[in-house]
């Protein structure tokens, strides 16, 4: 009878264990959702500052923070052109708005706008190919010259423009 049970449950162990093995379950936490299995390689253009308003730091931080995206959070491979993914695109937009008035009448509030332009093509699904501007921006007080703020601003907006480029090029949100 011991012998019985020992081997029933050996059975059982034998079950669970190999069933865990033919099962895999993948978490990831950056939203990506690209099959490897087709698209191993990326191209990513320099994007060139053509807004009208110019600040030099701009494009570089910009195209670094966009390659580092895709470095850091896929296992594609950087290739100069032809990739089975590319990005291409241009600043078209670095604008300051005024966006709120005081009761003196002038500018209590002032928004820093950029904009970005991108062509997206996934040369294994030309169906999801597509060309779009993402648009973030960042309020601060009238009273503070841009000069003064620029760069944390500019940190924040190109940071959320690269995650929007991010997921909808391979998130697939």
């Amino acid at each position: 009878m011991t012998w019985n049970k020992l081997l029933r449950r050996g059975a059982a162990t034998l079950f669970v264990l190999l069933t865990m093995l033919s099962c895999t379950v993948s978490y990831r936490f950056n939203g990506a959702s690209i099959n490897y299995d087709k698209v191993k390689t990326i191209s990513i253009s320099n994007f060139e500052n053509r807004a009208l308003y110019q600040y030099g730091p701009l494009a570089p931080l910009f195209n670094n923070k966009l390659q580092d995206a895709y470095a850091q959070q896929t296992k594609l491979r950087f290739v100069r052109q032809g990739g089975d993914l590319e990005l291409s695109g241009e600043i078209t937009g670095y604008d300051v708005y005024n966006k709120s008035v005081a009761a003196d009448g002038l500018s209590a509030q002032v928004e820093l706008r950029l904009t970005i332009n991108v062509r997206f093509v996934n040369n294994t699904n030309h169906a999801e190919d597509f060309e779009q501007k993402f648009t973030a921006s960042q309020t601060y007080d009238s009273t503070l010259q841009l000069t003064s703020v620029q760069d944390g601003l500019l940190e924040d907006m190109t940071k959320d423009i690269v995650d929007q480029i991010f997921n909808a090029t391979v998130a697939n949100w």
